[in-house]
Parts: structure tokens; C-alpha cells; sequence
């Protein structure tokens, strides 16, 4: 039989280096799941690393922190439980003493004694790592965070149109395509100079991918492995896990219109809050608002005739082209619009009944960012 101190895992850890770890896996904890263990933390002690794991079945994080350890070993701690001790502890080293044989989890800190039970290791999921055989590419944090943050929004919603409700990553050798569309809106945002030996298309959902960009750091760089089932994002101390999405994206070029001879350039934020006011009087199902475009002018329009409601504005603009007036979702350009960063943007016609392009008059060296939004017939 073992003596008592050989099933002690125990390591010393400062306050908030642990709770910052934490607080970066905490996205892949799960509430009420299908398995209790998936409410956890998995914490494996090797030498004076602490690895700490979380996992939802869709997403995994991996992340580690140096510690003062003594004995090694693996348990299953409860997620809420000691995240909420640790935020309401100042800093300080905190102990952990673990009997690995009743799962008995002790915390030492300078002013008490805290206790409590955690679970089997051997029932939380394994944490996979990226092979040899796997394609790898490297993206700046930067770029990826961009990618993610501009183009979410116009993924789809609707669980019938699975192709379309994810995030279509395309490397291409020398660059790299996030893609989202939910048949109303497109968005398309390219990123020229990356380094690649492959060629593929990529599709993850859109929850995995909002939550990656809220634990990535500023500036760096992440590296990219990916095989059929599962991509790897490789950063600092953290691995970070998600699946793919078993369907094909749309094909989305065939849609963006060529010969957009009719070009209206605004002020983003001018446009932006006259839409936000159209919003108020244009009908509530369809947000439906009407640009009528003639050389040099802008006039914006929106009716409810449930309601008898009825706005017009005029806005002063550049436009050189044709007479068009052109029904769009007030709702989608809003969106939209909410994401750029530009002082003024660019609206490109076809005609009156094709789609219409959006774009930043300000992009940076290397970026192509273009927004398309169908118009209401």
C-alpha cells in the first residue's frame, strides 16, 4: 500500500498568474452537461508546470503556469467553485494539497483553509495535439483576431443551412480568406503575403471562433495545424482546439458583381446614425430602407405604411453614376457599417437589382476587406 504523502499531488502557485490561466480556459466550460467532469478543470501537475485543461466535446483550451511543485499527479477541479475563490483572494501564493485517492482538494492561503471535492481524471476527454502529418501555417495574432471580429456577424443562424453558419477560413498559398455569408449579407476578408505550403478550405463555427478571438493576445504570432476533422491554434502557452464543420462552403465569388461602375463615397459615421434613425420608421420585419442615388446627392428613405411612419433624409456624399434607387435592409447595413473602422466608406452599384459592395476607402497594405449586401426587390 502507498504511503499517505505519495498520493499528495501538491504545488504553490501565485493568486493571479492561476486565476489569469483560468479565466483563459473558462470559455470551453460547459453549464448543466451531458458530462459533470466537462464542468471542470483538468489539472496535471508535471515537475513545476501546471498544465490546465477545459473542454466542451466541440472546443478544447490547453494552458500551463510555472508552480513550486512537489508531487505529481492529474485531478478534475470544479470550474466555478475554484474560480470564484480565486477572484475574491489579493494576491498571494496559494497552496494546493490533492489526495489523488479521495479526490480531496485542500487550498492553503496566508488567512485560512479551503476544501473541496474534485473528480476522476481519467473521465475528462483527452486533450489532443496537433501531429507531424498535420498542415501548418502561421498567421499573426493580429490578422487572425481582424479576420474573426469583421466577418462573424454574417454567418448564418439557421441550423437548416449548416454550410453557413461557420467561418470559412481559405489559405491559398500566399494568402488567407475569412469568409461568412447567411444569404442576405457576404463578407470577404483577405490577407496577402502568407506564408503557406498548402492550399485548402477550412469551415468553423462561429462560436469557436468568437471565443478564440477573445483569449488572443494583441501582437504575435499563431501558428495554424489542421487536419480533416480538427484545427490547432498554437499561441504563447496556449492550445487551443476546435472541429470542423462536416459541410462545403458556398461557392461565394460566383455572387460579388463585376462592372460596379456606380460609386457613392460617405462618411461611415454620418450614414451609420441616419440609418440608426431610419430603423425607427421603416418596417419592423423587413428594416427595408430606400437609397435614391443621383450625381452628386443622396436621399434616404423609409415607410411603414402599417403604422403610417415615414422618414427622408438627404446626406451629403460623393456620387458619380447613374439615377438608381436601391431598397436595402437598414438592420444589415447597420451591421456592417458597425464593424469598419474607416472615416468614410464606399458603395459600389451594378444596377438596382444587383447586389451591392461595400468597402473601406482606408485599407492597410496587404488587407482586402469587401462587404456585399443583396437588395430588396
Amino acid at each position: 500500500m502507498l504511503e499517505l504523502d505519495q498520493l499528495i499531488m501538491k504545488f504553490t502557485v501565485s493568486t493571479s498568474g492561476l486565476t489569469k490561466q483560468l479565466q483563459l480556459a473558462a470559455g470551453a466550460l460547459t453549464s448543466n452537461p451531458v458530462m459533470p467532469v466537462l464542468e471542470d478543470f483538468l489539472f496535471e501537475l508535471k515537475g513545476n508546470t501546471l498544465n490546465i485543461a477545459s473542454s466542451n466535446l466541440e472546443v478544447s483550451i490547453r494552458t500551463s503556469i510555472e508552480v513550486s511543485g512537489s508531487k505529481n499527479g492529474k485531478i478534475a477541479v470544479p470550474g466555478k467553485t475554484i474560480l470564484d475563490v480565486l477572484k475574491s483572494l489579493p494576491e498571494q501564493p496559494l497552496t494546493f494539497e490533492i489526495n489523488l485517492e479521495t479526490r480531496g482538494i485542500e487550498l492553503l492561503s496566508a488567512s485560512g483553509k479551503y476544501k473541496l471535492v474534485g473528480e476522476n481524471s481519467a473521465d475528462f476527454p483527452e486533450i489532443e495535439t496537433p501531429s507531424e502529418a498535420d498542415d501548418k501555417i502561421e498567421i499573426s495574432s493580429e490578422f487572425l483576431k481582424k479576420g474573426i471580429d469583421k466577418s462573424s456577424f454574417a454567418a448564418s443562424n439557421d441550423e437548416m443551412r449548416q454550410n453557413m453558419r461557420g467561418i470559412n477560413l481559405n489559405i491559398d498559398f500566399n494568402q488567407i480568406t475569412f469568409a461568412t455569408t447567411d444569404a442576405q449579407k457576404l463578407v470577404r476578408y483577405r490577407f496577402l503575403d502568407i506564408t503557406s505550403n498548402v492550399a485548402t478550405s477550412l469551415l468553423l463555427t462561429k462560436k469557436s471562433m468568437q471565443l478564440l478571438s477573445s483569449i488572443l493576445p494583441k501582437d504575435g504570432k499563431v501558428a495554424i495545424h489542421f487536419n480533416k476533422s480538427k484545427v490547432f491554434f498554437i499561441y504563447d502557452n496556449i492550445l487551443f482546439t476546435t472541429r470542423l464543420v462536416d459541410a462545403k462552403f458556398p461557392d461565394y465569388n460566383a455572387v460579388i458583381p463585376v462592372d460596379n461602375s456606380n460609386i457613392l463615397t460617405i462618411n461611415r459615421d454620418e450614414i451609420l446614425s441616419t440609418l440608426k434613425r431610419m430603423t425607427i420608421f421603416a418596417n419592423k420585419s423587413t428594416s427595408q430602407i430606400v437609397m435614391s442615388l443621383n450625381e452628386g446627392s443622396l436621399t434616404m428613405n423609409a415607410q411603414d405604411f402599417d403604422f403610417n411612419n415615414e422618414a427622408t433624409e438627404q446626406l451629403s456624399c460623393s456620387y458619380e453614376g447613374e439615377s438608381l434607387n436601391i431598397g436595402l435592409s437598414a438592420k444589415n447595413l447597420i451591421e456592417m457599417l458597425s464593424v469598419l473602422d474607416s472615416e468614410s466608406v464606399q458603395f459600389q452599384f451594378n444596377s438596382s437589382n444587383k447586389p451591392v459592395l461595400l468597402v473601406p476607402t482606408d485599407q492597410k497594405k496587404g488587407e482586402d476587406l469587401l462587404m456585399l449586401i443583396v437588395t430588396n426587390s
